[in-house]
């Protein structure tokens, strides 16, 4: 009977010391890929419904269609894709969209970075987070940077039919006086593990 030579046990033993580290990462790199895609979806689908509105009847029919499609647009995608979705700020335009304690953390996090001059578009952020009642939660969240056509409805000189209807549907609004560029919130995905 031959013996091995000592290299060969060492070699041997290498994907067993790497597998249980790699296999940690995989689901976590796989599940943010996951996430981006879905937000990717998201905003994609309710920037279209947008602009679409916009081309139609302007930004009054656009803020009508965002309130009433973006909540059906998250839920179908959440439908057939499993993740919660939803966008939330520290200035809120409806209320009933508040952050939870990791967004609130996540939005303070980012609202610090950019006023370090990072840049608001690359801000993103990946937990794998345990909830109250045990159960682990990936989450995921990226940054809603303020745009130019952002600002017809978001900015700091608004029209006053714009700023009528906002405030018929938002009486509570305090998602205004932005600029571009600035920190408009962020989308939040969570997915449980």
């Amino acid at each position: 009977m031959s013996r091995l030579p000592p290299w060969f046990l060492v070699l041997a033993g290498l994907p067993l010391l790497v597998l249980p580290l790699h296999s940690e990462e995989d689901p976590k790199i796989a599940l943010q890929a996951e996430a981006k895609a879905a937000m990717t979806r998201y905003s994609v689908t309710l920037q279209q419904a947008l602009k679409e509105a916009m081309a139609s009847g302007g930004p009054v029919v656009a803020i009508e269609a965002c309130n009433q499609q973006a909540g059906p647009i998250a839920a179908e995608l959440a439908q057939a894709s499993g993740w919660t979705l939803r966008r939330t700020s520290l200035k809120l335009r409806n209320p009933a969209a508040a952050p939870d304690p990791f967004e609130q953390e996540t939005l303070a996090a980012f609202a610090a970075r950019a006023s370090q001059g990072e840049t608001v578009a690359g801000l993103s952020r990946t937990e794998i987070i345990t909830e109250a009642d045990g159960r682990r939660m990936f989450r995921f969240a990226q940054a809603i940077p303020t745009g130019e056509l952002c600002l017809t409805c978001h900015g700091t000189e608004i029209k006053s039919d714009i700023s009528a209807r906002l405030q018929a549907l938002y009486p509570e609004d305090q998602a205004v006086g932005y600029k571009a560029g600035d920190l408009r919130g962020i989308f939040s995905l969570s997915r449980p593990l």
